[in-house]
Parts: C-alpha cells; structure tokens; sequence
C-alpha cells in the first residue's frame, strides 16, 4: 500500500491515506506530501475520486462502507498495482519465497543500468532507501502476492515463479492443487510475445511444466533456470558461498556468460539472482552490465538485514516466516561461521496448522532455538491445538534439541542480552513484530560496548 501511494505521489496525484498507527514508511509518505490519518474515520475519504484498500481491511470498516455510501469507485490494492502494471511492460514476480528480494533485485539493477523502472515493491531496498518509484521507462516491476489469489489481476510482459510450495491454503480451501492450478493460469496471462522465467530446481514447477508449456506461451516464451538440473535454459555452476557474499558462473545453453558475485549470502540469493539477470537481459542490458550492477545489491529491508555487529556479536532480522526460508536463511548464517542462535516467530494459526509438521524439522544447521508466541493478525481466529509449546516439543524430538520457549519479543530480547557472548550470531525470523527485539538487542549492544 505505501509504495503504490509513493507512486502515485511521484505522478503528480494528492494521496491521503489511513493506517492503525505511524511507522517509518507513513512519515515517508508524510514528508513527500501525503496526509495520513492515523485511526479510521468515515470523513477521511470525502473527496476523494478513488479508495484503494488493501486485504487487511474487513468489509465493515468505516471508511470502506463510507466510500460505498458516496459511490466513490473502490479498488483492491491487487486492482490498483494491475492497472499500473499491465499499462506498462509489467514484469511481475511470484513465487513461495523470494519476491520481495528479487523484485528488489530487477529494480536496483534495471535503475543502475539506465531503465528507469517504476517499481513497487513489499520491501524496502537498502541501497535506495525506498520501496517504490515512478520511473520514467517502460518496465513496471512489482510483487505478484498469491496468497490470496491477487496475482490473477495481472498480464505482464514478464512472469517469474521463483517457487511453488503449499501455503496461504486457507485462500485456497486448504487444496494445493488449486493453489497450483492458479500458478498455472498467472503463467497463461503474460501478455503475447512476453516471457515466464520459472526456476526448475522446483519440485512443483517440474510438476507443472507440461501445463506451462502448453499454454499460451509456448516453449518458446518459457525461460527456465537451475542450480541442480543441467538441462535448465540458464544455469549457474562453481558456487562460493561466504560470509554475506556468493559468487557463481552462469551459463546459458551451456555457454559460459561470465561469473557473478553478489554481496547478500545463500544460495538462496543464487536463484534470486538468476530470475534477475534472466530479466535484464530480455530487457537488453549486456551481461557485462548486469554483473556490474548486481553486486552493488545490499539487500531488501528484513532480508538477512544486519542491525548489528558489536563485540564480534552479529544481530540479523529476517522475513523467513515458512519452513524453507527458515532452512536457507539459517543455512546463509552459518556461512559467517559464527554460533547461531535462532528467534522465530510463528506467524497465523492457520499457517502454523498447515505447516506444524514442516516448521519442526526446519533447525538443524541452528546452535541454540527460541520460539515465541504466535503472531496473529487482528480477526484471525486460534486454532485448538496449534500453539508455540506444540512446535517446540516437536522441533526438540525432529530437528533440534536446544529448543526453549520464550512467550515475548521483550522477554527474547532481554534473555539473549543475558546469554550472548563474542562470537554469536543472533538471527530473528517471522513477519511479525519479532524484528523488534533484534533491534532492541542491537540498540543495546551498542550502549554497552560504546559502539
């Protein structure tokens, strides 16, 4: 919702906008222009030509049933981003995990090599500050949220499928197949001559690939990339991962383009990358260019985000909310070498019912575990059941005996400041508040040691 309304504000348009509380992106807005209203109210849409909501909105909400009183025209964020992106040369970025980092990605690199992107983006990205900007060339790059089908709004010139894998099921009747079935159709309505560019490392992808390929792309418009599979389009060999930093050779059709590093970690940021360079080239930037660019990517906010290194301590916030973010961002930790001490915050009951299973064998690379409380959006009814407690007798028997549950982010935050010593990397993981307390740890680091 903030960078669409950072867009618009950089078109020229008056944006006003509504939020529970104020935040860091809020006073951004604020300061380029927007006024913001903090609490809802019936005459904070009077006036207006256009209400965008977004999914967290029920409803009955005040400002929503005022806008249908004044037949004021309402759209969902989805509707709004897909008037946006399918104008232009959308290239629209879905997948299980990794949207956000590689649509960050495409963005920074697209900026640097003089296309002038518009982008908007679920996170913001470090080196720019920003997570959204109208840009003046043709490419719309953007998020394309599955969870609860959104995505279908969009016809892009270019469609990524980072990866495919079983969550939001409760938007989906709990049926995976039907949230496959919806990949399937995102894929049919890229526009023609565009492209789909499908990682094929992924077990659902290799699945789903006959249906990609007889669609309306064809073979043709299907771009596919790998690590693993050698029969890939795209693929990248001689990996180094290190300390926050990869480099890797990529090839294409088993021509060597060149070697690219990176300065985000994991083999995760692999993949992302290659979705990215696969990208730009169709957009027709010379690898050279790519390669010079990309290593200039220092991450989007909350991916692998450093908040802290005080005393050979190392303080790191996450997004990982789902068992295989979980897995590959603590397996980057450990390339830093350090003692890891892993925080996660489960997030939705729901989320945790479908996944309780995968969520406990997902710390074996981890040193020391604490998982807190549920997360749980306002309305979201618990589960019988599905409790923190659940998950870690669980993880203690499937994946890792040093598991502790620690109920607050303020309780985490105040044990860990006990506990930790040189040497230890704390990591915070969950799309929650958790973040909080990695701040507050790093805060506090800092007073202490005079850093």
């Amino acid at each position: 919702m903030s960078a669409i309304a950072r867009v618009m504000l950089e078109m020229g348009y008056k944006v006003t906008g509504s939020d529970v509380a104020r935040a860091e992106l809020t006073e951004k807005l604020a300061a380029k222009g927007a006024s913001i209203y903090i609490g809802h109210e019936a005459e904070h849409v009077k006036g207006a030509d256009l209400v965008v909501y977004s999914t967290a909105l029920s409803r009955d909400n005040v400002e929503r049933k005022a806008a249908e009183d004044l037949n004021i025209p309402i759209l969902h964020r989805a509707q709004m981003l897909a008037r946006l992106m399918n104008n232009g040369k959308g290239v629209a970025v879905a997948g299980a995990h990794g949207k956000t980092t590689t649509s960050s990605m495409i963005a920074l690199v697209m900026e640097n090599c003089k296309l002038d992107p518009t982008y908007i983006i679920g996170g913001e990205i470090v080196n720019v500050g920003t997570n959204a900007k109208a840009g003046k060339g043709d490419y719309v790059v953007a998020e394309a949220d599955e969870s609860d089908g959104s995505f279908l709004q969009y016809h892009p010139a270019v469609a990524i499928v980072t990866n495919i894998e079983p969550d939001h099921l409760e938007n989906y009747d709990g049926d995976f197949g039907k949230l496959k079935a919806a990949y399937v159709q995102f894929l049919t309505q890229v526009k023609p001559d565009g492209q789909a560019i499908v990682c094929l490392d992924d077990e659902t992808i290799q699945e789903l690939l006959p249906q990609f390929e007889s669609g309306t792309l064809g073979k043709s418009g299907l771009l596919t990339y790998a690590i693993d599979r050698t029969d890939a389009l795209y693929t990248a060999s001689n990996l180094t991962l290190g300390d926050r930093k990869v480099s890797f050779d990529m090839s294409h059709n088993g021509e060597l383009l060149g070697t690219i590093r990176l300065s985000v970690p994991g083999r995760h940021n692999v993949y992302n990358a290659m979705a990215t360079i696969i990208t730009c080239l169709e957009a027709g930037v010379p690898f050279a260019q790519i390669a010079e660019a990309i290593v200039e990517f220092r991450g989007a906010k909350r991916r692998f985000q450093v908040l802290g290194e005080v005393n050979d301590i190392l303080v790191i916030d996450d997004y990982a909310h789902h068992p295989t973010e979980i897995q590959a961002t603590i397996s980057a930790a450990k390339a830093t070498g350090k003692r890891i001490i892993a925080v996660f915050q489960p997030q939705r009951y729901t989320r945790t019912y479908f996944l309780l299973e995968q969520f406990s064998r997902a710390f074996p690379e981890a040193d020391e575990v604490i998982i807190t409380d549920i997360y749980s959006p306002a309305g979201e009814k618990q589960i019988e059941g599905v409790t923190s407690q659940k998950l870690v007798e669980l993880i203690l028997k499937n994946s890792n005996a040093n598991t502790s549950y620690i109920p607050t982010k303020e309780e985490v935050q105040r044990v860990l400041a006990e506990r930790i010593k040189p040497g230890d990397l704390v990591i915070t993981m969950g799309a929650g508040d958790i973040w909080k307390a990695a701040d507050g740890l790093a805060k506090q680091l800092r007073a202490q040691y005079g850093a």
